[in-house]
C-alpha cells in the first residue's frame, strides 16, 4: 500500500482535530471539506479569534507581558498555536499565506519545542519504487551545528518512527566515511554523532558516512573500518547543511523519479507544519495525515 494511502487508513481510524487559521484562502476551505467528507481528520477553522470565548485562557497561558499576550493570542497563527498549546486542538497547519519563517516564529512562542531538543527542523519523506527514506534537514536550518545536527537527526528518528511505524537508522552524512578525510566540517558530524549517542543511547545512529556507504551495503563492506547497525541500510538520511539537503532532495525527485512528501516541520512539542504557499488542496490533505500520525 501507499505510503500515503496508508496514512490516511490511520487518520480515518482516529481523526484528529487540526486547526486551519488560513481561513481566507479557498484551498484551505476546500481541503477542510474534504478532510470532513472523508473522514480524515475534524478541521478547526477560527474564523475570527476576537470573538473566541478561549482568548482569556490563551493570553494567561502565552509567555511574557499580560497586555502583550492579550494582542497576540488574537493574531491567527498565534490563536492557531495556543489551540494546540491549551489541547483544544491536536494539531496546527498553516503557510499558505504566511512564510515558513512566520508560522516556525508562531509554533516556537506557543507551542514550544520538544524536550532536549534546541532548534526546529523539517523533513521529507522521499517515496522510490524500493524504499521510503527520510531527508533531513531540507527547508529550515542553513548551516546548522553540532548541537543543531544532533537534534535534526533525534527529531528525524522519532519523526520515522511515527510514520513509517519502524525503527530509524539514521546516517549523519558527508564527504568523508569514518575518517577517510580530515576538515573541520568532518569533525562537525562527529561530534553530532556523539552528542545524539549521549542523549539517545539505544538509537541506531553512524557518521560519518558517504551517501554510498550509508545506502548500499557492498559499498559499506568496503569503506567502513568498523561494524555498523546503519551503514548500507540507513533509512534516515540526515546532511550536513541545507545546501546539501536541498539539492539531494531536488535531485532524487527530478532524476531519480522519487515522490518527495514535504516539507514537514519538526522538532516541536506537538505537530504543527508549514506549507508552500503554492500547495494545493492534494498537498494540504496529505500534510494533515502526516501531522495526524505524529499526534
Amino acid at each position: 500500500m501507499d505510503i500515503l494511502e496508508k496514512l490516511f487508513e490511520r487518520a480515518r481510524r482516529e481523526p484528529r482535530r487540526i486547526v486551519l487559521p488560513e481561513v481566507g484562502d479557498e484551498r484551505i476551505l476546500e481541503a477542510a471539506r474534504r478532510l470532513k467528507d472523508e473522514g480524515l481528520a475534524e478541521p478547526i477553522l477560527p474564523l475570527d479569534p476576537e470573538t473566541s470565548p478561549r482568548l482569556g485562557a490563551y493570553a494567561e497561558l502565552y509567555p511574557g507581558n499580560p497586555k502583550i499576550a492579550q494582542r497576540a493570542v488574537r493574531k491567527p497563527l498565534i490563536h492557531a498555536g495556543m489551540m494546540v498549546r491549551a489541547g483544544d486542538a491536536d494539531a496546527m497547519l498553516a503557510g499558505v499565506a504566511h512564510p515558513t519563517a512566520r508560522v516556525i516564529e508562531a509554533g516556537l512562542m506557543t507551542i514550544g519545542l520538544a524536550p532536549g531538543i534546541r532548534a526546529p527542523s523539517s523533513f521529507f519523506l522521499m517515496v522510490l519504487k524500493e524504499r521510503i527514506l527520510l531527508y533531513a534537514d531540507c527547508a529550515v536550518n542553513a548551516e546548522p551545528d553540532a548541537e543543531m545536527l544532533a537534534d535534526i537527526a533525534l527529531a528525524s528518528a522519532a519523526s520515522y518512527r511515527a510514520l513509517l511505524e519502524d525503527e530509524p537508522r539514521v546516517a549523519l552524512l558527508s564527504f568523508s566515511t569514518q575518517g577517510s578525510a580530515r576538515h573541520p566540517r568532518v569533525e562537525k558530524i562527529t561530534r553530532a554523532l556523539a552528542i545524539a549517542r549521549q542523549r539517545s543511547p539505544q538509537l541506531a545512529i553512524d557518521g560519518e558516512l558517504q551517501a554510498d556507504a550509508a545506502l548500499i551495503e557492498s559499498v559499506a563492506q568496503k569503506k567502513l573500518k568498523q561494524p555498523s547497525t546503519v551503514a548500507g541500510r540507513a533509512n534516515v538520511l540526515v546532511f550536513p547543511d541545507l545546501d546539501a539537503g536541498n539539492i539531494a532532495y531536488k535531485l532524487t525527485q527530478h532524476l531519480a523519479g522519487a515522490r518527495a512528501i514535504g516539507p514537514v516541520l519538526q522538532g516541536f512539542a506537538r505537530p504543527i507544519s508549514d506549507l508552500s504557499r503554492g500547495a494545493s488542496v492534494d498537498d494540504i490533505v496529505a500534510t494533515v495525515a502526516i501531522l495526524s500520525a505524529q499526534v
